[in-house]
């Protein structure tokens, strides 16, 4: 005869099957782990009325047995009674799923830059639970500790978290992974983490973003912290403020711009946590100006000044383009003058001296295989 291994989660139904290979109409009998009988054929000796018939023939004896505990687990023997008798084992397994999961979190509030401990305890599992960290969809690695009592397993898991800004508000997850569990049993804890002030300056005025004399100007300061900065004040870096600036909470107005308002102007904010600054480069162009400042703020004064950069070197390559054309032509000119062509010419003597045409001629034939070379120059 034959039977199968069962696995059962707590509080379920488990099912013991007995099979026989070959029916003779022997008797069939299942037993406890003490070896108490529990069904006979089809009769229930054991007062235990978890214990139900499902199938009862020559060949199988099916019972199940409801609100498995895990008192339940161990060997249950199937009998049958021949000549000589026949047995065989089936063994139930009970998983118990963690009773209790917790999660603690060693500051309820943070410092940014600041590490700290965040424990996670899932209680009383049977096998010992797996833990698993996430921050937001981040997984990360923690540190597991496993207790075992009366056959029963708790698990305790540690993770030591640095936190940033980013972090304020995002959900520190433990989940538990256990055969006994289906889907996702977790718990979670949300960061709360306080950091200094992030100041940004923005121009309000003017619009196009040009500062040319006796316009105004209008800065605009904005700072972003946990706890929120109460407080942002202005100074002028190296100098005192122009008499002519006005200062209005987190705003900065300067009316009737000329150069000697030229300079850095910082927004500082500060909390509990530190303090933070944000600098604006003023520069004042001419009435006449129409060059487009930089894009960044604080830059608005240098975009000028690299353009006339600009302009700068290229007349000077031009320059440096004409001037050595130059040379190379008086170069050329030199080496022209100082190579002189030649060339030589074969005249008869005495034609010079003929008295008429046909003398001459007659003495150039003469006197050619003698005559000398001459040299012409021409320049």
């Amino acid at each position: 005869m034959f039977t199968k291994d069962v696995t059962v989660i707590e509080g379920e139904v488990a099912t013991i099957s007995c099979q026989v290979n070959k029916s003779d109409d022997s008797v069939i009998q299942l037993l406890n782990p003490n070896r108490q009988t529990i069904y006979f054929r089809d009769f229930r000796p054991l007062k235990d009325s978890r214990f139900q018939l499902l199938n009862f023939s020559s060949s199988e004896l099916k019972v199940s047995l409801t609100n498995v505990s895990i008192s339940d687990e161990g060997r249950y023997f199937c009998q049958l009674y021949t000549d000589p008798p026949q047995e065989s084992y089936t063994t139930i397994t009970v998983l118990v799923p963690p009773r209790n999961l917790m999660i603690d979190i060693q500051k309820d509030t943070a410092v940014e830059g600041e590490e700290i401990e965040v424990n996670c305890t899932a209680m009383a599992s049977k096998p010992a639970t797996t833990i698993r960290w996430f921050k937001g969809n981040t997984e990360l690695k923690g540190k597991s500790e496993v207790e075992e009592w009366s056959d029963m397993y708790t698990v305790t898991s540690q993770l030591m978290l640095k936190v940033h800004k980013e972090d304020d508000g995002v959900p520190v997850i433990c989940q538990v992974e256990h055969p006994a569990v289906t889907g996702n049993l977790q718990t979670q804890r949300y960061l709360e983490v306080q950091y200094k002030p992030q100041v940004h300056i923005q121009m309000t005025y003017p619009l196009q973003g040009l500062t040319r004399e006796g316009d105004a100007l209008e800065l605009t300061c904005e700072a972003i912290g946990k706890p929120q900065p109460v407080m942002v004040t202005w100074v002028r870096v190296d100098d005192e403020m122009p008499q002519h600036a006005v200062l209005s909470g987190p705003n900065l107005f300067i009316n009737n711009l000329n150069k000697t308002d030229n300079g850095t102007y910082r927004c500082e904010a500060s909390n509990i946590v530190g303090k933070a600054h944000s600098d604006y480069m003023l520069y004042v162009y001419d009435t006449t100006a129409t060059t487009e400042p930089a894009v960044h703020d604080s830059r608005a004064g240098e975009e000028g000044s690299i353009r006339a950069v600009d302009h700068a070197v290229i007349g000077g390559v031009v320059a440096v383009v004409v001037f050595a054309m130059l040379c190379l032509l008086i170069i050329l000119g030199r080496y022209f003058a100082r190579h002189k062509g030649t060339y030589f010419t074969h005249e008869a003597k005495g034609a010079d001296d003929a008295a008429d045409a046909d003398t001459a001629i007659i003495n150039a034939e003469g006197g050619q295989n003698n005559s000398e070379e001459k040299k012409e120059y021409f320049i």
